[in-house]
């Protein structure tokens, strides 16, 4: 009778190391993915209503509306790459031509510079000693410009690598359309066995959470790049289309185009004549800011979970799981808000023995 229960124990063991080893297996393989599932997940969630929608309009074709959908979003994740390749390339083909003839130079500082507080008299000098001089200019500054260069490329090729993934992701995402409602009822019911008897409320508000999120956030940073590049189009400022992108990019994870806007607006000064400056700035500054404005209006409608604790889980979550977690913080805060609230309201276990003994 020991020998057999010997038996038993060594057998679960066995069986509980390989399957121990083979969660382990399949948990590595996943882990790269796992990103990009994510963002397939967030993305399909943001997107099925249009795809409902579409697949409506086109007679029930399931198939052809995710298609339509995943083309639409290829051109938009790789569109903006081969864009910037294609400004920084003629940035770069620009510079090289001008620097081989001697007809670059840098235009005067802009009036006022110099007198900004703690670095205008710096900032003015360096600007001076690169118009008068700029080859003895760049033998003394030229190692932190290259640094800064470096840096500033290694972002913008993470950016690009960034988006690469999510074109990936947006074919995953195509073929999540199909089976999205068995996968929500299946959601549904884990749920339900997690936080009973409210776990369905929590995965609807999830979804309802991440649409809101997605309009707050990427549909805001998408209006606002736009009306950018309309704005630097008309007054035929050089690389519009990249420097549109790149405020979208800020925009998006929560930083703002004014690191963009506030050198352009400086340029603007310094190369426009006084009146055609003026406009930009008055232009410029409403397309700064707007996002502060439209955001909150986006992101809560719709919603009974107070804007604040939205706000919160998005700075929240980008800061700790960088950009994916825009979408995941208010996810999670909202569920944990929405649980706080159902313990805060259930009755003491005092008073539920009260209103038993009575």
């Amino acid at each position: 009778m020991e020998k057999t229960q010997d038996a038993k124990i060594i057998d679960l063991a066995i069986r509980l190391l390989f399957l121990g080893l083979f969660l382990y297996s399949a948990l590595v393989m996943i882990a790269p993915l796992a990103s990009v599932v994510i963002w397939a997940a967030i993305l399909c969630v943001a997107l099925y209503p249009a795809f409902d929608w579409l697949q409506s309009k086109l007679g029930g074709r399931k198939g052809l509306a995710s298609t339509v959908l995943v083309l639409v979003g290829l051109g938009l994740t790789l569109g903006p790459v081969a864009t910037a390749v294609s400004g920084a390339a003629e940035l770069g083909s620009e510079f090289s031509e001008q620097a081989a003839s001697g007809q670059l130079k840098i235009p005067p500082a802009p009036e006022g510079l110099k007198d900004l507080p703690v670095v205008g008299s710096k900032l003015a000098d360096v600007w001076s000693l690169f118009e008068r001089n700029l080859d003895a200019a760049m033998a003394k500054y030229g190692p932190q410009i290259l640094d800064v260069t470096k840096t500033l490329f290694s972002k913008v090729l993470g950016i690009g690598i960034g988006l690469l993934a999510l074109a990936l992701s947006v074919i995953i995402m195509g073929a999540l359309f199909g089976p999205g409602p068995q996968v929500v009822q299946g959601l549904q019911r884990f749920a339900n066995r997690v936080f009973a008897p409210r776990g369905g409320e929590f995965v609807t508000l999830a979804g309802a959470t991440i649409r809101n999120v997605t309009k707050g956030v990427i549909g805001v940073a998408a209006i606002q790049a736009f009306v950018i590049w309309v704005l630097l189009t008309v007054f035929g400022i050089s690389s519009a289309a990249t420097l549109a992108f790149i405020c979208l990019i800020l925009s998006i994870i929560q930083i703002g185009p004014g690191l963009v806007l506030l050198p352009l607006i400086i340029y603007a000064w310094s190369s426009m004549s006084g009146g055609s400056a003026l406009i930009f700035t008055v232009l410029a500054i409403p397309a700064m800011i707007m996002d502060s404005f439209l955001r909150p209006v986006f992101i809560s409608k719709g919603l009974e979970t107070p804007m604040l604790v939205i706000l919160i889980g998005v700075l929240g979550g980008m800061m700790a799981y960088g950009l994916v977690g825009v979408f995941m913080g208010p996810v999670l805060f909202a569920v944990f808000y929405e649980l706080f609230k159902v313990w805060i309201e259930a009755p003491a276990p005092e008073d539920a023995e009260e209103g038993v003994t009575e």
